[in-house]
């Protein structure tokens, strides 16, 4: 059923129309069969995402886009990872369902959209019960978030951009802030209002991340207007200060060198200025290997 949609793929907005059952390449460079890097309990993404047990990560290879700063780079760029079946992956969800984590965390999924809503059936149907989260760079269509009605209860998608040209030089990608932003109002209209545990941990629900980039705080005020002006006020942002020159980033002079103090201040006082209340913010690292995130609310 799954190999259909692969025959011409249109599942991500480039829509490069390729037959990957056959191992054509496309932007992503995925082809039919599934490749991860590796997966595992993760206990620093955001509080109600980690919480206690950790997120059972699941990273996929290969990226739709091409971010010139990917601190994930050998896997989403380079390609790192081990190709598996279906079923080698549902049981994957199952092995970290009984490893006691807060819920199977889908780490770049989009290339693999018609194959993993395969293995989450397979893995439903031998026990797992806890709640899927699609962790996505945002870069999505509407039509294919729509296949995952069922399947996914938490989104955790970046808005990295409200300009555009900025989208081009630092991803190579045309159209970005119309695409993604429909897709966080389709995200948001499937999983509605967030719903926790008596435990503070996510069930169900969206929250958007965004990273801030060194000399291009503008951009990053921006996003979080938008943000505030056009989702429900129930959204919750994540706002991340993990920034450090990686990759080709470390090629461009506006971008090889960490925040300074001064520009996540203005990003923290703007927070507050236009009135985001839900969510949550990082600290700023004082050294450049202090890039694992750590939360305040």
């Amino acid at each position: 059923m799954y190999k259909k949609y692969l025959t011409k793929c249109k599942i991500c907005p480039h829509e490069c129309n390729i037959n990957r059952n056959e191992n054509q390449i496309g932007r992503c460079k995925s082809k039919d069969t599934i490749k991860i890097a590796l997966y595992s309990t993760h206990n620093f993404e955001e509080p109600c995402i980690s919480g206690e047990k950790g997120s059972g990560t699941v990273f996929f290879s290969n990226c739709n886009l091409n971010c010139i700063f990917c601190q994930n780079y050998e896997i989403s760029q380079l390609g790192k990872g081990k190709e598996i079946s279906i079923e080698d992956l549902a049981g994957i969800f199952i092995k970290q369902q009984e490893k006691d984590v807060e819920n199977i965390n889908l780490v770049t999924p989009t290339s693999y959209v018609p194959q993993i809503i395969e293995a989450i059936k397979i893995a439903k149907q031998n026990g797992l019960n806890i709640p899927i989260v699609y962790n996505t760079n945002g870069y999505e269509k509407v039509e294919t978030l729509k296949m995952l009605e069922g399947y996914v209860d938490i989104y955790l998608p970046d808005f990295k951009y409200y300009f555009d040209d900025i989208a081009k030089k630092y991803s190579k990608i045309d159209n970005y802030f119309e695409t993604v932003t429909n897709a966080l109002k389709e995200m948001q209209r499937r999983v509605g209002k967030p719903v926790f545990d008596e435990n503070g941990i996510m069930k169900k629900g969206m929250i958007i991340r965004h990273l801030v980039l060194p000399n291009n705080i503008e951009n990053s005020k921006k996003v979080l207007q938008w943000t505030k002006q056009n989702l429900e006020d129930y959204t919750y942002v994540s706002i991340m200060a993990q920034y450090f020159p990686t990759y080709k980033a470390k090629e461009v002079e506006e971008l090889n060198r960490k925040l300074t103090k001064e520009e996540w201040k203005e990003i923290e006082d703007y927070v507050e200025e236009i009135g985001i209340e839900n969510g949550f913010i990082q600290e700023l690292g004082e050294h450049e290997e202090e890039y694992v995130p750590k939360w305040e609310f």
